[in-house]
Parts: structure tokens; C-alpha cells; sequence
């Protein structure tokens, strides 16, 4: 993490997530994601901006894009944690499994940008986690779609990758007028909320 407060998980996960979703495009977001920077760490804010800025020009497809780098930024802090630790969060009991997760979702969004922190409450099997001062969401004016589906994806697949299968959406997003952006996770066992289903 440089001054700027910029974490390489976040540019390296975004540059991945276009070469994948915008293979043709890459080469002009390169023009903010250099190979140096993505090297060194050196990529602050005013590129972020500029690539977040023409992401959201190019239409639903910001979405795909960034709900793709939160995935990869999830994979990436899970792969960075030592072989005992994650052994360690694997084995713990699912109730608190769920919280301990949720910690590491919280780092990783201080992983992604300095800026910003996370905080989850959880009531009647509902978590609530709330992003303070999203690095994605910082626009002039409101837009009619949430822009932090990144930090969705990001908790989604890191709760997945310790057996803990749900599906994230954005209850509020700073970028579409809230005060905050808020993640809803809702933790009923996917297999229980289908045998609920069956008549």
C-alpha cells in the first residue's frame, strides 16, 4: 500500500477482470494500469479514477467487470493467508466461521484502498456490512445502478471459500445517493432454504 492508499490487490484484480470480460479494451485501460505500476504498487488514485470513470461508460458491462475483481481479490487474499490459518478458519464451527470470514472481508476492503473501512452486524440471520468511503462509489452525482458490486462479489466468494454459500447484494450504495454503501448477507444454508422450498 503506497501514500495514495491504493492496494494492488484492487488494480491487479480490476486489470485481470478486463483482460478477461474486455480482452480488446485492455490495452487503452493500460494507458492507467501499467505493467510498472501493477509491478511496484505504485498506482494511485487519480488512475483508479480515470478507469473506474470509463468503466461506467462502457455500460452494464461495469458490473460484470467489477463484480469479476472482487471474485479475484477474495481468491487472492485467501491464497495470501498461511496453509494453518486457513485450515484453521475451516475447522471452526459455522456460527462463528461466519464472523471470523466476515473479518477478513473487512480486511479486504482496507486492502483495497486505505480509505475505506467495513463494519457487519448481524440480526435474526441477516449480516449487514457497511462500507464507509468506497473507493468506487466516489461520483459528482447519483447514478440509477450501485457501483460497489466489487466489495459484494469479494465477501460472496470469500464466505464461499470457507464453506459458507450465500448470495450478496447491495442494500444501499453511496454512489446511487446513500449514506453508506451496505452489503446484505443473508446466512440461511442455501441446501435448508431449498428443502424450505419444496412443498
Amino acid at each position: 500500500m503506497r501514500e495514495s492508499g491504493v492496494g494492488r490487490v484492487l488494480v491487479a484484480s480490476l486489470h485481470q477482470a478486463i483482460g478477461d470480460i474486455l480482452p480488446t479494451r485492455l490495452g487503452f485501460y493500460e494507458n492507467w494500469l501499467t505493467a510498472e505500476g501493477l509491478r511496484d504498487g505504485t498506482i494511485g488514485l487519480p488512475p483508479l479514477y480515470a478507469v473506474l470513470s470509463f468503466l461506467r461508460q462502457e455500460g452494464p458491462v461495469y458490473t460484470e467487470v467489477t463484480r469479476t475483481a472482487g471474485h479475484y481479490a477474495a481468491e487472492w487474499t485467501a491464497a495470501s493467508m498461511s496453509s494453518f490459518g486457513r485450515s484453521f478458519i475451516s475447522r471452526l464451527p459455522r456460527v462463528i466461521r461466519k464472523r471470523v470470514v466476515l473479518g477478513r472481508a473487512a480486511a479486504l476492503v482496507r486492502r483495497s484502498y486505505d480509505g475505506s473501512r467495513a463494519s457487519s452486524r448481524t440480526r435474526t440471520g441477516v449480516a449487514r456490512v457497511t462500507v464507509r468511503a468506497s473507493v468506487f462509489c466516489a461520483v459528482r452525482e447519483p447514478v440509477a445502478h450501485p457501483l460497489c458490486v466489487y466489495y459484494a462479489s469479494a465477501c460472496e466468494r470469500m464466505l464461499a471459500l470457507f464453506d459458507i454459500n450465500t448470495s450478496v447484494t447491495v442494500e444501499s450504495c453511496r454512489g446511487t445517493g446513500g449514506d453508506a454503501c451496505v452489503l446484505r448477507v443473508p446466512f440461511t444454508r442455501v441446501d435448508d432454504a431449498a428443502r424450505s422450498e419444496t412443498p
